[in-house]
Formats: C-alpha cells, structure tokens, sequence
C-alpha cells in the first residue's frame, strides 16, 4: 500500500505543480522555496547544537505552539528550534512570532510533499533529534522515514473528529502503520484520545488544547480599543470568514435594514440600538447605528472580499483608512479588516463576533481567541474542528449556537443592543479561557522523557 501511495505522488506531480501555480496567482510567496516541498535542501553548516523540530501546517498552528515554543526554548537552551509549515501564511507567522525572539535558534523550512525519498532527504539535511506533529499531520513515508533514521516523532495537540476519522478509517492500511510509529500521543481531549486509538495506537496523555494558552496580545488590545474611540459605534465582526461566508453575512445584514423593493443599502443612519437597563453611555453608543466588521481568514482572498462588498453597494472601509486622519466611521457601512496578525485588535474593537468556518461546513475557526479577548461569541452549526472547545463556550454561557447567517445577524444585533448581556457573555468568556490554560506545562512535561532522551543521543 506504501509503494501504491508512492506512485500515486509520483503521478500527481503534474497536479502539485499546477497547484503551487495556480495558489500564486493570489499568492506570489507560493512561487518561494519550491526545492523544500520535494525534499531539496541546501545544507547548512554542520550545528553541534541539537535540534527540536516542531511541524505546525499553516497560521493557527502556528500561533497555538507559540507557548509551547518558548517553554521548550527555555527549557532546553542550548537547543536549536526548526518550524516547519506548509503555507507562506503559516511561515510568515512563525517568523513574526519567533525570529527575532529565538535569533540564530530559530530556522524555517516547508515540510516536504509525502513523496517516497523527499521526507528521508528533509531528514537527513536538518538531522533533528525529535519531530513534534500539531494536531493531526500523519504523513506515512514521512513517518517511515522517520523510523528508518531513529527520529523520534511526538503527536501533540493531537485531534480527530468523527469526519476525519470515518475518512482516515477508509485509508486505515495507510494510516494504522504511520500512527503505530509514532513515540508519543497527546490528544487535546478524551473524545480525541477515543478516536485516535482506533488506528492501532493508543493515546498516552489527554494533555489540554495548547490554544487556550494564548493569552491576548495587550498592544493588539489596545490597538483595538483605540480603533474602538476612533469608530464610536456599535460593532459586529465576523471573524476569519471562510469563501462564501461574507456573502451570506452582509446579506443577511442588508435584509435587517433594506427598505422593501430597494436595490441598494439603505443608509443606516436612522437605525438605532437601544436598551432600557443600559447606562448612559452605553446607551450613547447603542442608540448609533451599528458597523459590520469583516476579517476574512485568507489573505489571498482580501481584493476579492472588498471589490463583492462594494459592488453589493455597502460603503466599505479597509484596515488602511483607520491610520488616515480624514477617516469618518459615520460614513461608512462595511469595514474590511485585511491585515495579519491583529486578530486580538479586531476582538477588542468588536461588541460581538460571529465565527468563520461555522456557518458553511469548514468546521469553524478558532472560537477560544474571541473568548479570551472578552468577545462574546456567535458560531452557526459546523464546529468539527473545535466540537470540544465550542461545547464548553456554549455552557459556559460565553457564546451562542445558531442555524444559519440570518439569525447569526439577529442573534449578534441583540448582544449589540443589551449591554447586561454583552457584559456576562464577555465575563462567561474569559472566564472559560482561563480555567482551560495549562495545555502547555502538561505537553512539556509529558515530554520530558522522550525529549531528555532524545537530545542526548544527538
């Protein structure tokens, strides 16, 4: 099956390359370090230091080893790091994150295509003394490449929901062999654990989600609250929205204050949010008519958003327009927050914000950063990728479950205008981020061992 799976590679190749191509069109940094993607790597000079070797695929892994990163770092200084990604937004973020704090300990690569020979050369150029997979990347001849060169390779943050898991089980020849290779398990909860164990290898330690020790970046905050100043208006975010989502989001907005039978948004000036039990000025600002944010989750995809909201006919904004002194929040319906990294700014300049990915089938993005930032949360009906995390939010009183973007809209807009309920649904939120922290120090040490192992026989 291995050798099957090879060729299966091997004639895709033509698709990979149209691939890498096509993804440059929108993203010219796809067009960077081709050679790494197959394997090709240009040694350096021999480093006595040993090497940790972290794989985190794109942003939100990225940001969620933050924590992690810097305690091995710390613990072990004499240790070089080496984050591998498979996006230029993912390895963006990692440097941003870490080159400047780690200096010289700190390297990037992509992580190669699982073609038979490309993981053996990616290992035997960086020669790390340990591998640590976020999440759920299990490649099979990377893992028995592993295996082949006494690499030690952890799973960490390990997850699986069901869908994934009902896919992974029709290619369970494949997987099963992968996952038995592995030195080290460390699911995020016990449904994961559960889940995971059904190819063949059992989970050693439900060790916590690794995002929830992430805690909100106080210069982003601030940021955020400035904006908030700035804009003086009630404000909605949709955040990390996913293709086809913003559609449906300002769409569902425009019916709450469209005049019957017009083609164009009506001005919203006239709109109000108000509240009897709000204080004055919460009812200052609530009686102002309210702004959609829009964050979308790929910045590939920023042109794209801004040209389809301005040819629906909303008056939009851009992230540029709050640095330009002649900026008039009132003028505007729509504010497009296209920049990265300063998702922390947009959670404390939002009253409410409605999850990406949850209202079409992604799975939703990361609901837990709202939740620490004191955000309260709306999430729509598809929430695989975080079933546990949203779960805990929902009883926790931090976030609201709806079906579709017309209640997502009305449920948001009714946060906006009962600051009783703004105020519990944010305390609920911070609250259920903090009791959640710790994933790292278990991660840490449930390592240990293999680590301490590891990098003396390198």
């Amino acid at each position: 099956m291995l050798r099957l799976y090879s060729l299966g590679w091997l004639l895709a190749t033509p698709l990979v390359m149209a691939y890498l191509l096509w993804r440059s069109l929108r993203q010219p940094a796809y067009l960077a370090h081709w050679s790494e993607r197959f394997g090709f790597l240009n040694r350096t000079k021999p480093d006595p230091r040993p090497l940790i070797w972290i794989h985190a695929v794109s942003v939100g892994e990225s940001r969620a080893a933050q924590p992690l990163v810097r305690a091995l770092a710390a613990r072990h200084p004499s240790a070089r790091i080496l984050m591998t990604c498979m996006t230029p937004t993912g390895r963006q973020t990692a440097a941003e994150l870490f080159s400047k704090e780690l200096g010289d300990r700190f390297m990037q690569a992509y992580l190669p295509y699982d073609y038979a020979g490309a993981p053996g050369r990616f290992l035997r150029a960086w020669r790390p003394a340990i591998g640590l997979l976020m999440e759920t990347e299990l490649w099979p001849n990377l893992m028995a490449a592993a295996e082949a060169q006494a690499v030690p390779i952890a799973l960490i943050n390990a997850r699986l929901s069901p869908r994934s898991l009902r896919r992974g089980m029709r290619q369970r020849s494949l997987i099963e062999p992968a996952a038995r290779r592995l030195s080290l398990v460390l699911a995020q909860s016990p449904g994961d654990a559960e889940r995971l164990a059904q190819f063949g290898r059992a989970v050693d330690a439900v060790t916590g989600n690794l995002k929830f020790d992430n805690a909100p970046n106080a210069a982003l905050m601030a940021r955020g609250c400035a904006w908030r100043s700035l804009i003086g208006r009630p404000v909605l975010l949709a955040a990390s929205t996913r293709d086809g989502e913003e559609a449906l989001i300002w769409q569902a907005w425009r019916a709450r204050w469209q005049g019957q039978g017009q083609g164009t948004v009506t001005p919203l000036a006239s709109v109000s949010l108000s509240a009897s039990n709000a204080s004055s000025t919460e009812s200052t600002e609530s009686n102002k008519r309210p702004l959609l944010l829009i964050v979308p989750r790929h910045p590939q995809r920023f042109e794209a958003v801004t040209r389809a909201a301005q040819a629906a006919g909303f008056a939009v904004a851009r992230r540029a327009d709050l640095d330009d002194p002649r900026f008039d929040a009132a003028s505007i319906d729509l504010l497009i927050g296209d920049s990265m990294g300063e998702m922390d700014a947009w959670y404390a300049l939002a009253d409410c914000a409605l999850i990406g990915g949850s209202l079409l089938p992604f799975g939703s993005q990361n609901l837990i950063e709202a939740c620490a930032a004191g955000c309260p949360v709306v999430i729509g009906p598809s929430t695989f990728n975080f079933a546990q995390a949203a779960a805990q939010a929902l009883e926790a009183g931090a976030a609201q479950s709806v079906a579709d973007a017309d209640e997502a809209i009305a449920t948001g807009l009714a946060i906006l205008s009962d600051p009783a309920r703004k105020q519990a649904m944010a305390e609920a939120g911070t609250d259920f981020a903090s009791r959640h922290r710790g994933a790292t120090e278990r991660t840490v040490t449930a390592l240990a061992p293999l680590l301490a192992a590891s990098l003396r026989n390198r």
